[in-house]
């Protein structure tokens, strides 16, 4: 976990998931600068840190150059807040006020930036605050005549609210074209907001830490949404600071054959793919291996990103695997998951959320097709779900991920190769025999035990998955083109009555 290296008690900004990037929060009577385009959150950060000073007794002053105090009241009232905790100076023109109006009203683009300034700071000695927010620094740009002069007057600015023990929150929309270099240069620490908008579904928002000097923060990219209450921030995950002592004997998938073909059953703290194409029975096993632990007492979330969550609650109630007792004792989180509303570090939000608050000993994802088809653009995706992955393993849970492929007979393959990410790998395949399309499954590698070398046929039946004898009489069933030798009386009996559909 990053430190501060101070020791100075840090000034909370009021985003948890932000203050945890911090190492705990800003150091306190500095200068920061955010800078974002219009729309990344800015003011909804300046307001939420001022309101949590409020909260311990601090007092804020919110200077706006750029909007109005009707502005700002609406976009507080949007997350239910009320700004009566701090005072609000507003430097922009309005008309009809009355000459008794408590606020300073000065055009900017009317007086000179020394002036502007002047008025900035006087307002700071009237009122005192501990932590300030000036939205925006664009404004005061127009207004200085060379860079140098603008250099000077944000130095003087510094240097003022140093004296009079501020924490100050600069907001810089990013109106001119290029990095402000010069203000990064000046102030303590420059916190970096983007928006990012993708060719489908929702826009993205990701925030990194440019510099913050004096502190051990979490760099890199972190995705951020704007809900109301302000800002949420999903810190990356880094599985190295998470670990802990667990049991690794071996838990039951809830059949003693299935248990069998792995070498004893699934090991807490290892992540198990099951790979096949559309309908073979992939969600069936997982759901059946992931009720054994709820019969445990253990605690599971199932991410769904395929199908809809009634689809599998009804499939699942028809194979004799009952999730609605579970979700209604607390022991089941299911999460029915969009992707294209969905950002990376969400979903890693989602993940720690249900391990780490929620207490999940089995976590399901259904399927990682949806998960990483929905976002092209995102180069690291796969390193994320490694250290997802890790993060999981560190902990104990045991990890069920599904991974559709195409096609059905014949050439099948994958959009992405994980099968390096998992430390065990199952098979799902068809293949016919004497007119009927059959399933089999086999175990491709395993880390943890000795597992059965063997392929075995099995079906989707009245009480979840039923396996059958290794076929031995068959050549080449992975590769979806089987040849078989033998006699029909190796194959499963076929019976109308234990079929109860394939499952995805």
């Amino acid at each position: 976990m990053p430190t501060n290296d101070d020791d100075i008690k840090p000034a909370l900004t009021g985003i948890s998931g932000l203050d945890d990037i911090l190492g705990g929060g800003l150091t306190p009577d500095r200068l920061y600068l955010v800078e974002g385009t219009p729309g990344t959150g800015k003011t909804t950060l300046g307001l939420g840190f001022l309101l949590t000073g409020a909260k311990t007794g601090e007092t804020g002053l919110y200077i706006t150059l750029a909007e109005t105090e009707v502005e700002l009241r609406a976009v507080a009232n949007t997350h239910g807040w009320s700004l009566d905790p701090i005072s609000l100076f507003e430097m922009v023109p309005a008309e009809g006020l009355a000459e008794d109006q408590e606020q300073t009203l000065l055009h900017p683009s009317e007086v000179e930036l020394g002036e502007t300034l002047r008025g900035i700071m006087a307002k700071v000695d009237e009122v005192r605050p501990t932590r300030v927010v000036i939205d925006s620094l664009s404004e005061l740009r127009l207004l200085a005549q060379s860079p140098i002069r603008y250099r000077r007057q944000i130095l003087a600015l510094k240097h003022f609210f140093t004296t009079r023990a501020c924490t100050v929150l600069v907001l810089d929309d990013k109106s001119t074209s290029g990095s402000d270099v010069q203000l990064h240069s000046i102030a303590h620490g420059v916190i970096s907001l983007e928006q990012i908008l993708s060719g489908f579904g929702a826009q993205r928002r990701r925030v990194h830490i440019v510099k913050m000097r004096g502190v051990r923060y979490r760099g890199g990219y972190h995705d951020f949404e704007i809900e109301r209450g302000g800002l949420r921030v999903y810190p990356r995950l880094v599985a190295a600071e998470h670990g802990i002592q667990y049991a690794d004997d071996f838990v039951s998938t809830g059949s003693a054959e299935f248990d069998a073909l792995l070498g004893g059953g699934l090991v807490p703290g290892t992540a198990t793919l099951l790979t096949g194409p559309a309908g073979v029975g992939k969600t069936t096993a997982s759901v059946q291996s992931m009720v054994a632990a709820l019969k445990r007492g253990d605690h599971a979330v199932y991410f769904l990103f395929d199908e809809r969550l009634p689809t599998l609650m009804r499939r699942s109630a028809a194979l004799g695997m009952d999730l609605q007792p579970y979700v209604d004792n607390g022991q089941l989180l299911l999460r029915a998951i969009d992707p294209a509303e969905l950002s990376p570090g969400e979903f890693a939000g989602a993940v720690r959320q249900a391990v780490e608050e929620h207490g999940a000993k089995v976590v399901v994802i259904d399927s990682l097709n949806a998960y990483l088809q929905s976002m092209p653009n995102e180069q690291f995706l796969i390193l994320q779900m490694h250290e997802l992955l890790t993060y999981l393993g560190q902990l104990g849970v045991v990890s069920l991920l599904i991974l559709g492929l195409h096609g059905v007979m014949g050439d099948i393959r994958s959009d992405v190769d994980l099968s390096y990410l998992a430390d065990t790998v199952l098979q799902l395949r068809y293949f016919e025999a004497y007119g009927e399309v059959r399933q089999a499954i086999s175990v491709i590698k395993t880390r943890t035990a000795k597992h059965e070398r063997t392929i075995r046929e099995f079906r989707i039946a009245d009480s979840g998955v039923a396996f059958g004898a290794p076929l031995r009489d068959f050549q080449g069933v992975l590769t979806g083109v089987p040849t078989f030798s033998g006699e029909s009386k190796t194959l499963l009996a076929s019976d109308a009555g234990t079929d109860a559909g394939h499952a995805g």
